[in-house]
């Protein structure tokens, strides 16, 4: 336990610390009509089979990412918590849990600033591998990054596209893939670093992260 503690201790060290180093396509018109209704019944199949678990509710969903809620619901109670900075210190990492099939992430370099996330319900959208496998495309809108071995934000408004692949795990969906870094929302990295130069003794230190705050706030 100390050993996995330790290793989840990693993903977000002492803050400066970190900061100093944090998609069928169709057949041709010449194949045989069977061939074609065929593959539309085995795609159509595939779909229902997905549709039928994925049930959509407005109800929370469960922290164990029961098969009885839409796959889309884990990926966006995990976008929803990275979102608030789960992943910017190991005790919270732990509520991000039952929604991944992870159990350690690398020492990100970056944090990425989002503004909006968009995830769809529509399982059109989605990319149905089987009825117990999805790849669902989640849109975030980006303001920039914050690049931890210098404590540097560099602002660039942009949309990013992460396709997350989730799959049943012992009888529950979970987001397998992929480990990307973590996705902060504005105010939430402000006061996060603003709490870490509220900390830090060394004068150096506090005024990078000072000149990092203000640099966020104007992105506002």
């Amino acid at each position: 336990m100390c050993g996995a503690t330790e290793k989840k201790r990693d993903l977000v060290r002492p803050v400066w610390n970190i900061l100093g180093n944090l998609r069928a396509v169709w057949e041709s018109g010449s194949v045989r009509a069977v061939n074609r209704l065929r593959n539309c019944l085995v795609v159509s199949l595939l779909a229902l089979a997905v549709l039928s678990l994925a049930v959509t509710s407005h109800a929370q969903v469960s922290p164990s990412g029961s098969l009885k809620r839409s796959p889309a619901e884990v990926v966006k109670r995990y976008v929803l918590l990275d979102q608030k900075g789960a992943r910017l210190d190991a005790p919270s990492f732990d509520a991000l849990t039952p929604y991944i099939n992870w159990k350690e992430e690398p020492a990100w370099r970056r944090v990425v600033v989002v503004e909006e996330i968009s995830v769809p319900d529509d399982y059109r959208k989605w990319d149905i591998l089987n009825n117990l496998e999805v790849v669902i495309p989640v849109t975030f809108h980006v303001r920039g990054a914050v690049y931890l071995e210098n404590a540097t934000f560099i602002p660039e408004d942009t949309t990013e596209e992460v396709r997350f692949h989730v799959k049943v795990v012992g009888n529950y969906w979970r987001i397998i893939s992929p480990v990307i870094p973590p996705h902060v929302g504005l105010k939430r990295l402000v006061s996060f670093v603003r709490e870490a130069e509220a900390n830090e003794q060394n004068t150096t230190h506090r005024t990078e992260l000072a000149s990092l705050i203000d640099s966020l706030r104007k992105a506002k």
